[in-house]
């Protein structure tokens, strides 16, 4: 058995470090490419920060496995997985616009025990442990009281393809008619993160990667809320879909969205 607390302070490290560089970087990426198409970007500050934070869980927990967005998955024990997403909201650090983080989510034998999301451009730095609770800045959070759709602040995402068939327009609309208002701001982790704070009442999105929830969602179990597949089935990280909400207003969600 690992110890949660090193697992928990070193993923803190780590996601504070590459998110700091990734902060000293903004406007001054040295080179932008693309994968799965034109929308899909990474820079090479993606890369410095995925490294940083490999090379910091690889000093001390060699044998761990590692998902990470950009390198894929690194050999190793499988009973002990971190995911990692060195910057979530990658198009949105392009363009200087500072809704992005850095994403660290650890996993024992297919559990999530610790979830960390840094976002330096508020230096807020959101953490969960399995059975502990989650925190901001060193202060429990938990979810809103909200317990209707219509005065409620959603969040949701699009999807990278969005010609393809994952499509979240109709969605989009029938939420804009049925909340007090939706935002789109780009970065999954934050969304999530920020239903656990109570900035959010609800999220819902389709076409994630694992690495997109893997610390956000831990973080709204831990602070009270409720993750599910659009259908209500029980989530986890590769499932594509996810809704995400304070509990309350679940249930009106899911029926909204089909």
């Amino acid at each position: 058995m690992e110890d949660l607390g090193k697992i928990k302070k070193v993923a803190v490290e780590a996601a504070v470090e590459a998110g700091k560089y990734a902060l000293s970087r903004v406007g001054c990426i040295e080179e932008i490419s693309y994968k799965e198409g034109v929308n899909n970007l990474v820079t090479d500050v993606d890369k410095k920060c995925e490294k940083l934070i490999i090379d910091k869980i690889k000093e001390d927990f060699p044998t761990h496995s590692i998902l990470a967005e950009e390198s894929g998955n690194e050999d190793g024990d499988i009973s002990y997985k971190w995911v990692i997403d060195p910057i979530d909201g990658t198009t949105n650090y392009t363009h200087a616009f500072p809704f992005f983080c850095v994403s660290i989510g650890f996993f024992m034998d297919g559990s999530a025990k610790v979830g960390v999301v840094y976002e330096p451009s508020r230096d807020e730095l959101f953490v969960a442990e399995e059975g502990k609770g989650a925190l901001l800045n060193g202060k429990k959070i938990s979810v809103s009281k909200n317990n209707r759709v219509q005065d409620s602040l959603i969040a949701t995402g699009f999807a990278y393809t969005i010609e393809g068939k994952i499509d979240n327009i109709d969605d989009f609309l029938t939420m804009l008619r049925s909340a007090r208002a939706v935002r789109r701001a780009g970065s999954a982790a934050i969304d999530l993160c920020y239903v656990a704070c109570g900035r959010f009442d609800g999220f819902w999105e389709k076409g994630l990667a694992p690495w997109d929830t893997a610390a956000g969602q831990l973080m709204i179990k831990e602070a009270g809320g409720m993750v599910t597949t659009l259908g209500g089935d029980s989530f986890d990280i590769y499932k594509k879909e996810i809704l995400a909400t304070n509990s309350e207003i679940h249930r009106e969600m899911m029926s909204l969205l089909g």
